[in-house]
């Protein structure tokens, strides 16, 4: 009897042990008080016995066999995430675990501008080291309607200027190219929502059509107020058969900022000179904001057909030519 009690004693005691080391391993930080912080990055296919005696040659966790056995017992092998992870000593294996489970990497932001094209934004996401300017322009190039149906209407022969929605985005580091692409054409659709496409249905127009409008009214005034109000003004023009004339256009072509087109530049040949072709450009010239977006599908109605901008930033609305030329000897001089 009493060998059997030693026994029980012995597994107990042995039980409580394991228990206490596990607890130790898994729920006591390396280092309570001083303590150690890395940036580490887990590549893609790197599996969780690489991960864990990584971590233990750089002093993060106290024991790789104990985090393997961890990921295994509590049902994550194989769900560690790649990425960059800020990481500290002062971390349980448990925590750290947890870290790589959830994906909680190291991000960064971007910040697309309103009225940026594809050129700023390829220049802007190389700049920043996120991705290559020829990466970018090549992706752009590429066919993504099958994902985002909003897509359906763009000719083939037209890249994604246009609906690279503007806005502040989260990355993660080392994140590509066509990630981020997709994560702006994602909050487009988000942006021109169910409603507003079935609104662009109901006027018996077409997506591609109201983002070309949008593209040029962003980069012609800035308040929703006066982008409303040219949006009309442009209808006006496209109902009557007048070219557009529109000094943005013409820049999209150039490269150029002028605020008013050079003579000799509105007579190149190109489906985007608005002075030598009537309608639309063959494609957007900007990455507009909702805006844009919006008073391009609500445009305010009125019998003008000319508008200027101020120095000051104010926009001169005119019926006729006659009137348009008096704004521009009192206003531009």
């Amino acid at each position: 009897m009493n060998k059997n009690f030693k026994i029980i004693y012995g597994l107990l005691f042995v039980t409580l042990f394991a228990v206490i080391l596990f607890w130790y391993e898994i729920y006591v930080p390396k280092d309570l008080f001083a303590s150690k912080t890395i940036n580490y990055t887990a590549e893609r296919g790197t599996g969780d016995d690489e991960i864990a005696i990584e971590l233990q040659k750089q002093d993060i966790v106290k024991s790789n066999y104990f985090f393997r056995f961890y990921v295994i017992f509590s049902g994550n092998h194989g769900r560690l995430q790649a990425g960059e992870y800020i990481l500290n000593s002062n971390m349980s294996t448990a925590k750290i675990v947890e870290k790589f489970v959830k994906g909680d990497v190291v991000k960064d932001e971007i910040t697309i501008i309103e009225g940026w094209n594809l050129s700023d934004v390829s220049s802007y996401l190389q700049e920043k080291k996120v991705c290559s300017s020829g990466d970018f322009i090549k992706i752009v190039t590429e066919d993504f309607s099958e994902d985002f149906l909003f897509l359906e209407d763009k000719p083939e022969n037209v890249d994604l200027e246009g609906y690279i929605f503007p806005d502040t985005y989260e990355i993660l580091t080392g994140e590509n190219c066509e990630s981020i692409i997709r994560k702006t054409l994602l909050n487009f659709g988000k942006k021109l929502d169910q409603k507003l496409q079935e609104e662009i249905i109901k006027q018996k127009r077409n997506i591609f059509d109201v983002v070309v409008l949008a593209s040029i009214i962003e980069k012609e005034v800035i308040t929703i107020e006066d982008k409303k109000m040219v949006a009309g003004i442009l209808n006006n023009r496209l109902e009557s058969g007048m070219p557009l004339q529109v000094d943005s256009t013409i820049n999209y072509i150039t490269g150029k900022n002028h605020p008013g087109a050079l003579i000799a530049d509105t007579k190149i040949d190109s489906p985007y000179n608005t002075y030598k072709y009537a309608g639309l450009p063959v494609g957007p010239i900007s990455n507009p904001g909702l805006d844009s977006i919006l008073a391009s599908i609500y445009p305010k109605e009125s019998n003008y057909f000319y508008y200027l901008s101020t120095k000051d930033g104010k926009t001169i609305f005119s019926r006729t030519l006659a009137e348009h030329n008096l704004a521009r000897a009192k206003y531009l001089r």
